[in-house]
């Protein structure tokens, strides 16, 4: 094979893992998100939690409401960590597989497919939960007398 040719041909493999690239930009932003989300949720339970004994009885039932509520976010706002790393590591292997197929001259077609498959899948689950988490947070939104105090 002429030098030429090799050139072109990984030009072309580069060129093919640049999308997953920006995938992987993506899921980045989509994690340092969450990862934020999460941080505001454990604050704002800590907070919480430091002053649920001296609240009165009545204000303690809202605490106890929105630490549940803090507690069923967290656990989403997980899902969607997990899962948005998971398809990452996904992009990542589907970016070595697409280099290894190329250096071993191996068609790995079907490797790369599924990754990248499996990467949407997990993204799509990720941002799923996220939207869950959202509308949980506002359905929790408290404004007025009924708000706990902070």
């Amino acid at each position: 094979m002429s030098d030429t040719n090799q050139l072109a041909d990984i030009t072309h493999t580069i060129q093919l893992a640049v999308a997953p690239v920006f995938l992987l930009s993506a899921l980045g932003t989509v994690l340092s998100v969450l990862t934020n989300r999460l941080s505001r949720i454990i604050d704002r339970a800590r907070v919480l939690e430091a002053r649920f004994s001296g609240l009165p009885e009545e204000e303690q039932v809202r605490a106890r409401t929105e630490l549940d509520t803090l507690t069923r976010r967290a656990r989403l706002i997980h899902r969607a960590l997990t899962a948005g790393v998971s398809a990452a590591l996904s992009v990542c292997l589907l970016i070595i597989t697409a280099f290894v197929g190329y250096l071993t001259k191996s068609n790995l077609g079907l490797v790369v497919a599924a990754l990248f498959i499996m990467a949407m899948g997990l993204f799509a689950f990720a941002l799923v939960s996220f939207m869950r988490e959202a509308v949980l947070s506002l359905g929790s939104l408290r404004f007025g007398q009924h708000a706990v105090v902070s």
